[in-house]
């Protein structure tokens, strides 16, 4: 399990939603700041200790400006901002394009959108776009599809500690 660290800024999840019931076209986001404490925690899990995430002369003779967040630590936004607001999803799919580097510090900002809902047996499909930008610019870090398996279109609003 990754271990809880604290952040330059308070991770936090909000949704741009005129109601309680997930319609295409939802915003539900995220913004987080990934730290060296994470990425060492990712590692030790993953064990991809690749000297890109921890050595900031290898990413620079790599092209890189510093040392770099992996790719599916940053991912895993998508499905915290899936089971924050529908506790119980079940999260079956993902496709990802990663488009720009991040950077250990950046301020992320995890967009995940409804565009495709389909009731199957008292549980609902829904398809999301996802996305990462860059300190909230429209620099796309990182983009796909999503697909999960909700219980119900009743979204949970995250406590403000969230």
């Amino acid at each position: 399990m990754l271990a809880k660290t604290t952040h330059r800024l308070v991770l936090r999840c909000f949704s741009s939603v005129s109601s309680k019931t997930l319609k295409v076209g939802d915003a539900l986001r995220e913004i987080r700041v990934f730290s060296s404490e994470d990425v060492k925690a990712y590692a030790e899990v993953s064990r991809d200790w690749n000297p890109l995430h921890f050595d900031p002369e290898s990413a620079r003779k790599a092209g890189f400006e510093n040392r770099l967040v992996h790719g599916m630590l940053v991912s895993s936004m998508f499905p915290r901002i899936i089971s924050t607001h529908f506790p119980g999803a079940v999260y079956v799919s993902q496709s990802l394009h990663f488009r720009s580097p991040v950077y250990i510090g950046d301020e992320i900002l995890g967009l995940v959108q409804p565009t495709a809902l389909r009731e199957t047996k008292n549980k609902f499909i829904v398809k999301f776009s996802t996305k990462c930008f860059k300190n909230q610019s429209e620099l796309v870090l990182l983009d796909g599809e999503a697909t999960a398996i909700l219980p119900n279109l009743e979204m949970l609003k995250p406590s403000p500690s969230e």
